[in-house]
């Protein structure tokens, strides 16, 4: 199996709803996320998938979370906007770009700070 990674970043605020501490109040985060590919083997010029490709699909996902509100993106509206349910959603949305290529999205990390990581994979 072969793996690569791409690291995209986008500034965001956000709140955490029936959370009880500093959290449930609005902060930003310049937010930090890893989308990792993979495939059982390479294409004829020896890549899972091109850098530059992944990180246009990565972006095309971020693009709707750069300076924004999250709580008041459509998704947000009704899900916690916490770093689990983050990754959760950038995962899902790049899956469905991936779909039917020889390659296959395997885990997407999500950073709000240094120190503190979310992950999501199916």
């Amino acid at each position: 199996m072969y793996e690569i990674s791409v690291i995209q970043s986008f500034s965001a605020a956000h709140n955490l709803r029936a959370y009880r501490g500093k959290c449930e109040q609005l902060h930003g985060h310049n937010w930090q996320v890893e989308a990792i590919f993979g495939a059982l083997n390479v294409d004829k010029t020896g890549m899972v998938i091109d850098f530059k490709v992944a990180k246009e699909m990565l972006n095309s996902v971020l693009c709707c979370f750069d300076h924004a509100y999250l709580n008041k993106t459509n998704y947000f509206k009704k899900v916690n906007p916490t770093s689990e349910n983050t990754a959760r959603f950038i995962f899902q949305n790049l899956a469905r770009k991936v779909k039917k290529k020889k390659f296959r999205l395997l885990r997407v990390n999500v950073w709000e700070t240094a120190g503190s990581k979310a992950s999501y994979y199916e």
